[in-house]
């Protein structure tokens, strides 16, 4: 069967040029200098979007379907509005109601989807927990013929799987995505993390566990970069952050496995790191055994054309088929605004148009600056290397395996107050919250080295304050950056923008784990970690400037937030939001007010639909911008 091209031309017309009763001139979503959010369906006469919706169920064989669509369709155009569309039956209005009142409430379906495929993430993070295989393999690190050779072999070993993930892995998640569908990756990249690992534990020459350790990456790549997009894709809006940040959940319970491994095999003996190394290819099993039986995501289904299958999949995931259907519709709405600016590319003008087309260059910006500057605020070099951080601070081998278990639990717990947070504080005002304060507790930490190592307190202190570090990172910069960058592409660009995203992360990653050990003889604990309290202050800073908030918002309607252009966003933020943090906190003026930069658009009822084009004519609060 042909593959369905979407939008076709066709379809771009009536939604595009309307010009009836008030329709308002589309947003250019490469250039929103107005920051105006616009429902692609605001404005369309109550005959044609129902005649528009009836012409889109007939062209996609949902003909049977097309009185549940058009009703769909009333409640995107007005979602605030659902309870004045007569044609919804009550089961229906209790349903939208409980989006807003209830909105945990959700299908089982679901939940098991976004959880089940996230606990692969646990592979993700234990594959880094295990530095104790040098001795086995004749490379240690105290070695006094060669000890600077075996420090590097050690590093490029450890960071083998971000070697290959940012090289690799990340890369081939656009064309996995293309042809097998974000079920079918995922369940590619789950048979290479199950049996690398495996194979890891088997190896026999650290050559052998370095290749190894190179295919796990692979895995971990298209995994990285999909299963986000998958969680995102999904979710309602209303909870999305929430659900796609079940995947840094789980990659911080992969750390706190990896750490508890090392606990429960420390008196094993000689097979202890193959035990060590072999343990994560527990969370992969529920993962390769069960993402065939999750919905396919329907915007997938949508890029590919298939409309119905999309339907089916969108009902397994709300609870109601209206609710599907308004989603459906929607989707295919906007989507049709996005094509006007994307058209059609290959895999290689994709990638080029990341940093081209305006509207995507702004959120590969924005997924590059959370991506990286979760390297920047230095957590893996204590995920990484905290058992030698914490000999260093005076403790024998069995305590630092404790303490590294410690900051392993702080960093699983403390992830969880993320799920109430980031939908509602937001992902921009959790990373500006927290970056100070790993700033300072890292700083902290250092300076506790000067603590006198015979006292109780060197120890004691060190720890807590890198326990604290823990507790600020995982509820901000934990869950955001994967959270984020899984939202903010255009459906066009979604796989390569994520694999461009998780790529800039992992290659960090591995630059990371193979320098560190240099840096840390060459500067001392304390320099390492001054040197990263900076680059926290340094990422702060890259945030605030070229961060948008997307929290809310539906996966179509960020194509307007990533339409501002940068240079307005970073001007807004200078001259009207560092005025007001100012005046808020600092002078604590409590009548200081802040303009917002986003303006909403809402669709007019049917009087003010009618009026004529004098009178339709109004000011957008704050922003002396005319619109018509």
């Amino acid at each position: 069967m042909s593959r369905r091209k979407l939008p076709a031309e066709r379809d771009l017309l009536p939604l595009r040029f309307l010009t009836e009763r008030g329709r308002r001139q589309s947003v250019n979503l490469n250039n929103n200098v107005t920051a105006r959010i616009e429902n692609p369906l605001a404005g369309i006469p109550r005959h044609t979007l129902l005649h528009n919706v009836e012409e889109f169920a007939r062209d996609v064989n949902l003909s049977e379907h097309i009185p549940l669509l058009q009703r769909g369709a009333l409640v995107a155009q007005n979602p605030a509005g659902f309870e004045h569309v007569s044609e919804l039956e009550e089961g229906e209005r209790e349903a939208l109601r409980d989006e807003v009142l209830h909105k945990w409430r959700q299908p089982k379906a679901l939940y098991a989807t976004v959880i089940l495929c996230s606990i692969g993430a646990a592979v993700q993070g234990s594959n880094g927990a295990n530095l104790s295989w040098p001795d086995a393999f004749g490379v240690p690190d105290e070695d006094p013929t060669d000890p600077a050779i075996n420090a590097w072999i050690v590093g490029i070993v450890n960071s083998a799987p971000y070697i290959a993930s940012a090289l690799i892995g990340c890369w081939l998640s656009d064309p996995a995505n293309y042809y097998l569908g974000r079920r079918g990756t995922i369940f590619i990249s789950a048979v290479f993390c199950l049996l690398s690992v495996i194979g890891s534990a088997c190896s026999q020459s650290w050559p052998q566990l370095f290749v190894t350790r190179l295919l796990l990456g692979i895995g971990m790549g298209c995994k990285a970069s999909t299963v986000p997009i998958y969680s995102a894709e999904n979710a309602p809006a209303s909870i999305r952050g929430a659900l796609v940040m079940c995947w840094q959940m789980w990659t911080a319970f992969g750390i706190f496995l990896g750490f508890s491994a090392n606990l429960a095999v420390y008196n094993t003996g000689a097979i202890s790191w193959r035990l060590q190394l072999g343990s994560a290819f527990i969370p992969a099993v529920p993962l390769v055994l069960g993402v065939y039986f999750c919905p396919e995501s329907p915007r997938w289904y949508i890029k590919k054309g298939r409309y119905a299958d999309a339907f089916k999949s969108l009902c397994r995931l709300r609870n109601t088929p209206l609710q599907a259907a308004r989603d459906l519709y929607y989707i295919h709405a906007q989507l049709i605004e996005e094509a006007a600016i994307i058209g059609q590319s290959n895999y290689v003008t994709r990638f080029i148009e990341l940093f081209t087309i305006p509207r995507v260059r702004r959120a590969t910006l924005a997924s590059w600056t959370v991506m990286i500057a979760q390297q920047m605020c230095g957590i893996n070099i204590v995920a990484f290397y905290s058992s030698t951080i914490f000999v260093l601070s005076g403790a024998d081998a069995f305590h630092a395996l404790l303490a590294s278990w410690g900051f392993g639990a702080v960093n699983f717990v403390f992830a969880w107050p993320a799920i109430w947070t980031i939908d509602t504080f937001g992902r921009r005002n959790l990373l500006l919250f927290t970056f100070p304060q790993m700033a300072w507790t890292l700083l902290a930490a250092g300076f506790c080295y000067f603590i006198p190592s015979e006292s109780t307190a060197h120890l004691g202190m060190i720890a807590f304050f890198v326990f604290l570090f823990a507790a600020f990172y995982s509820p901000g910069e934990g869950p955001v950056p994967f959270t984020y960058s899984a939202e903010v592409f255009p459906l066009s660009h979604r796989e390569v923008g994520m694999g461009w995203a998780v790529a800039t992360c992992l290659f960090y990653a591995a630059i990371l784990s193979i320098t560190f050990p240099a840096l840390l003889k060459a500067f001392g604990v304390t320099g390492a970690f001054g040197f990263y309290a900076g680059l926290n202050v340094v990422a702060l800073v890259m945030i605030f400037l070229f961060v948008p908030e997307t929290k809310q918002r539906t996966l179509e309607e960020l194509d307007y937030v990533f339409a501002v252009p940068t240079s307005t966003h970073v001007h807004y933020q200078i001259t009207k939001t560092l005025p007001y943090w100012f005046k808020r906190y600092l002078c604590f003026q409590k009548s200081a007010t802040l303009e917002p930069l986003y303006h909403f658009d809402t669709v007019e009822d049917e009087a003010s639909s009618s009026r004529d084009s004098e009178n339709e004519k109004s000011v957008l609060p704050d922003t002396g911008v005319v619109t018509t």
